[in-house]
C-alpha cells in the first residue's frame, strides 16, 4: 500500500548515525547518501522506502503528534536489536520490547529518534 515513508530531520549526521543502526537490526540497509537526503532500503527490495530529509520548504522539521512509523522485525531478536540499537544512538524509549495487546503475536518497541520521530518494530510471528 505504501510507496515510501519520508521523516524530516534538522541534523542529517545524527539521523545517519541512529538510522544507521537502529535499521541494520532489522536487516535494512542505506543505500542513498545525499547532502540532504538518506534513503533506505530492505536486502530484497531494489527501492528505498524510508527516507530521511532536510525539509524542502526549509523550515525546521517536526514530528507528527499522533504519528507513528512501523517497521516489520524478522523476528522478536530483531525488535530487541532495533530497541537497543535505538536507544544507544540518540533515541528515546517510548515502549520498550514486548507483547501488545493488538493480537497475541503483536511483538514491538517503540522508540524516538533524535528529531522526535515515532518509530516502532513490529516482529508478528509466534515465537
Amino acid at each position: 500500500m505504501l510507496l515510501y515513508v519520508t521523516l524530516g530531520t534538522n541534523d542529517l549526521a545524527r539521523s545517519q548515525r541512529f538510522c544507521d543502526a537502529a535499521l541494520a537490526a532489522l536487516g535494512y540497509e542505506r543505500r542513498v547518501t545525499e547532502a540532504d537526503e538518506i534513503g533506505y532500503a530492505a536486502a530484497d527490495d531494489r527501492r528505498c522506502r524510508l527516507w530521511v530529509t532536510k525539509p524542502y520548504d526549509g523550515k525546521p522539521a517536526t514530528f507528527g503528534n499522533g504519528t507513528t512509523i512501523a517497521i516489520e522485525a524478522p523476528s522478536r531478536a530483531a525488535v530487541d536489536a532495533f530497541y537497543k540499537a535505538g536507544l544507544a544512538n540518540g533515541g528515546t524509549d517510548e515502549g520498550s520490547p514486548g507483547l501488545r495487546p493488538f493480537h497475541p503475536d503483536f511483538y514491538a518497541a517503540f522508540v524516538r529518534d533524535p528529531d522526535g520521530n515515532k518509530l516502532a518494530a513490529v516482529c508478528e510471528k509466534p515465537e
